[in-house]
Parts: C-alpha cells; structure tokens; sequence
C-alpha cells in the first residue's frame, strides 16, 4: 500500500499543483516514506519548493516528553528554512506562520483519538488557512486505531486543546477524513485536498488499521507501539489520574494503572465481577514496574498491562475506553477513600480537574465516584454518542 506522501512523490501529476507555488510541511518524525526518509527531505529533494516546516506537540524531532513542554522556532540547520514550533509560543499558527507558505502539506501520523494533540493542530491550521486564503492538504496516514468508534461526545463548553470539537474519544477516522469533518462542523471557506492512500484496509487482519508491513515510528516519545495505539483510547485517561501510566518506563501508556499502594490482582478480580464483558478483545496481565521519572517515580509499582495484539486481540471487541473506565471503578469500589483524581495544570487548562479535561466532561469521573452506579449507567450514556457519531461521518470515509 501507499501512504499519502508515498503517492505524492510517485506520481508527478499530483505534485504538478504545487509547481510556482511555496509549500510548508508540517511534521514529526514518524512523517517518513515508505523507505524511511524522512518526509522534509524527501519533498525536497523531489524538487518541491519547502519554504517552512511545522512541528507539533513534541516538536519536528519528537524529542519533548510531557505535557505542557514547549518547543522553539527555529531555522533548520540544513536547509536553512524557518521550523516554527505549534506547541510552544502559540497552538494556533500566527500570520506570520501563514504567510511564509501557498500550500500546507499536513504530514502527521495520528492515533485515531480526539485527545491526541494533532487533531487538533490539524483544525487550528484549517481556520487559520481558511482566513489567510491558503491551502491545505493532508497527505494521508493510517488510522492504527482502525474504524471503532468509542467514548462520550466532548460536551459543547468543554472544548480544549486536547478536544477540539463534539467527537468521541475513539473517531475512527484518518486526518484526512477528520479534516472534511472539520470544514463541514465549523462551515470552513479553505482550499482542502487529500491525498488519499491506496489499499489501505482497515478491517483486514492483522493491522486492522495498521498495515504491518510498514515500520511504526513513534509518532510521540510515548507512542512506542502498535499496542499503545490500540490502547490509548483508554490508558491516555491516565493522565488525569494520580495513578502510574507507565511514563518512566519502557512501555508508558500501555498499563491501566500501576501504583505502589494498589494491589493490581485484586482490581483485575473485582473488573471481572464488575463488568467481565468490557474486559473482552485483549489479554491483562499483571506487571511490576519502577518509573524513572514523572508519577511514583523510583517507587515500585504493581499494574495491569494491556495486551491488545497477538492471539489476545479482538478488534470488534476491544473497547479500551470502557476498560480503563472498569479499572478506575474497581479501584473506586476497592479503596473508596483512594485519591484518584490528579489536579494539576493539563494542556493549558487550569480550573478543571484534567480527568474532566480529557473526557470532555465530566460524566465519566461522577460514574466512577458514584457508588451506586452501575456498568449499565455508563452504557447508557456513551452508545447513544457513539451511534450518533458513526452515523454523522458515515458520509465522509474514504476507505
């Protein structure tokens, strides 16, 4: 199969719009080719005229690690362009950003999850360009994640910089699909295009969004795996917790939870006397681990990893939203007074508790703390949004 930027420097017609004009990319480092040149270079050297490029959250080389770490402009030591930072000084590209470029090549592999930050750079660059009169295309990527959709709709107010709009926090949509949904949902006047992939598959085994023949790059420091992209709809919520999500470690956002005061066996018994049908599609094994840095760092942890890959994965089955939504329950239910909600600054955010930030709302953190709520509860709140979103982008899928 081709990847979006694989097509464009294959086939000639489709660069042909972009002769006499200036183009920028913006980019991470899992934006390579199929032979794993990096996208920068490989425009370039096709003879496209890259005037700037754009880094996003974790910047152009993907080394900044956390939440609320900026990166900074600056001029690309080799050819000798200005690198303009979307997650440092500004989110949102300024003028200035806009008016260094005609046509904006939107190169970014994403996971398929609304909190996952470039979702959002994608809709801030979308306006921008719609009030600059400029272009944007989206080279294509695929969807790891693949077609599920799961989660509550962000609630209208509840918007941020990890919830750009009334999605669910599993979309099931590519970038490119995403951004007809962006033009449609906020009425956007801009000069969009696609470059769309060829074959790819996203129900086929074994990727099942993933084609596994081609390399994973992290697309962020934490998003070391196929498995991780699987599960990020759900381990992601980790953030807002005190709980560990494996940051320090070699396998961060792959764990429900790890902590030195929880006793993993015991939470996994009461998730399956709980709600055993959300523990389906995945195999959970207990886990010790010690972070070297961020939350319990130097302190042995006992967690539950998530394997979502092998024999163990059922991707029609698999909904990790709901089973990390269990994990929080049934440490609820087990240590009623355990303080698990973290408050702290998250993504700019600083009069709600993040919890409340990333689940755009917050009815998942009061099913969770209300003891009389029930599996049902939960059930009845999120099928009716995930239905409601499946049927509002039936129209706009490309694959």
């Amino acid at each position: 199969m081709k990847f979006g930027i694989d097509r464009l420097l294959a086939e000639p017609d489709l660069r042909k719009a972009l002769n006499g004009k200036r183009v920028a990319l913006i980019a991470h480092p899992a934006s390579v080719t199929l032979d794993l040149t990096h996208s920068l270079d490989a425009l370039i050297a096709a003879g496209v005229n890259v005037t700037s490029a754009f880094g996003p959250q974790h910047g152009l080389k993907g080394d900044k690690q956390d939440n609320m770490v900026e990166t900074k402009d600056e001029l690309d030591p080799v050819y000798k362009i200005p690198v303009f930072s979307l997650y440092g000084e500004v989110r949102r590209p300024s003028p200035e950003m806009m008016a260094s470029a005609d046509v904006f090549l939107f190169d970014l592999q994403d996971l398929g999850c609304r909190i996952y930050t470039f979702v959002t750079t994608l809709l801030y660059l979308l306006e921008e360009a719609a009030k600059a009169g400029k272009a944007v295309w989206v080279l294509d990527r695929p969807n790891p994640a693949g077609r599920p959709v799961e989660g509550t709709l962000l609630v209208p107010g509840q918007e941020s910089f990890v919830g750009a709009a009334p999605m669910p926090m599993r979309h099931g949509l590519t970038m490119g699909e995403m951004g007809q949904w962006f033009i449609r949902h906020f009425n956007l006047d801009v000069e969009y295009r696609v470059v769309t992939m060829h074959d790819w598959l996203p129900e086929a085994a074994p990727g099942y969004g993933w084609p596994t023949d081609r390399i994973w790059i992290n697309p962020s420091p934490n998003a070391a795996t196929l498995n991780m992209a699987r599960a990020y709809a759900g381990t992601v919520m980790i953030e807002g917790a005190t709980l560990s999500e494996g940051r320090g470690t070699t396998r961060a956002l792959e764990v429900l939870f790890g902590a030195p005061d929880i006793d993993a066996k015991a939470v996994l018994a009461e998730m399956r006397s709980f709600a055993p049908e959300w523990l389906a599609g995945c195999a959970l094994r207990e886990c010790w681990f010690t972070p070297t840095f961020h939350k319990h760092a130097g302190e042995l942890c006992n967690g539950l990893m998530v394997h979502a890959e092998g024999p163990f994965y059922d991707h029609e089955a698999f909904r990790p939203w709901r089973l990390q939504a269990l994990a929080f329950k049934a440490i609820r239910r087990l240590y009623p007074d355990y303080e698990i909600w973290r408050d702290f600054p998250y993504e700019y955010e600083f009069d709600r508790l993040a919890i409340d930030v990333i689940n755009g709302g917050p009815g998942l953190r009061e099913w969770v703390d209300n003891a009389a709520a029930l599996p049902g509860d939960l059930e009845a709140i999120a099928a009716p949004d995930e239905a409601k979103w499946r049927e509002e982008v039936a129209g706009l899928l490309l694959y």
